[in-house]
């Protein structure tokens, strides 16, 4: 694959934030990014082999109803490419193996975890043992949030960075578990790496609208043990000038958005690491 980074942003079936995940991906530094269609992996014309760095974008996907990621997973884990005949699970697991990255947002993270790829304990990439439910709210939440990054979270994403603040938009982002073993071990091993912050005091916060969701222990984001597969319902792609800001006209900013530093973090993390 020579010197280059190669992203790839998969869209189709109702995604709609492929082009600003793009173009996050180029701010962050990849040398090559292209937005495939997710049919494309299935008819064997794109391979994930060609790429370092998988990106599931947010939007609408299969429909922005509970379970509708779920059609996405199985179409993701039970398609076979068809000139080879391979399962495209296996060349997703092939890639994970590989120590390539992946980053689900939004309709991305509920594939994820839909999947099983998160939380990844124990290297089980295919059991799904969390999941994302109904918010609280029991509506569709449009708002921007304070978050609070774990600084002990093996995330590769993240590193050097201690609070955020991102835009989401979802119907269903509240994140829950299989049973408490999960939970603890989630825990355990720091794999939560973002949490809704109160304004205020910049701790996690159950209150709403600062937990739009009403997720338990403020979880925003996990990542695998690996650090190297991170999901999350905050949207770092819509973060990545100043004039994306609620309040650019009101406050001095810096042009460069936010959300350009998780994308950084992951090129130069593949620049040291894979090339």
């Amino acid at each position: 694959m020579g010197k280059k980074v190669k992203a790839i942003v998969l869209t189709g079936y109702g995604t709609n934030c492929e082009n600003e995940m793009a173009h996050a991906c180029r701010l962050g530094g990849a040398d090559l990014v292209d937005i495939v269609h997710i049919s494309e992996l299935i008819y064997g014309d794109c391979s994930l082999d060609d790429y370092h760095f998988l990106n599931l974008p947010g939007g609408f996907l299969d429909g922005d109803d509970l379970g509708a990621g779920q059609a996405g997973a199985h179409r993701m884990k039970y398609a076979t490419v068809k000139n080879s005949g391979e399962k495209l699970q296996d060349q997703l697991i092939r890639f994970i193996r590989d120590g390539k990255l992946i980053l689900g947002v939004c309709n991305g993270f509920q594939l994820m975890v839909k999947m099983g790829l998160l939380p990844g304990i124990a290297n089980n990439y295919s059991k799904r043992t969390v999941s994302l439910t109904y918010n609280d709210s029991s509506r569709f939440e449009d708002r921007w949030t304070d978050l609070l990054v774990n600084e002990k979270s093996p995330s590769v994403f993240t590193r050097g960075i201690d609070r955020l603040y991102y835009p989401i938009r979802h119907g269903e982002g509240k994140f829950v578990t299989s049973d408490r073993e999960i939970r603890q071990e989630i825990a355990g091993n720091n794999l939560v790496v973002l949490r809704y912050a109160h304004p205020d005091n910049g701790g996690p916060t159950m209150e709403y609208p600062y937990n739009p969701n009403g997720s338990p222990d403020a979880v925003a984001g996990i990542c695998d043990p690996t650090g190297r597969l991170f999901g999350l319902m905050p949207h770092p792609e819509a973060f990545l000038h100043r004039t994306n800001h609620p309040r650019w006209t009101r406050e001095d900013l810096p042009d460069e958005g936010q959300g350009v530093m998780i994308f950084r973090n992951a090129v130069t993390f593949i620049r040291e690491q894979l090339l």
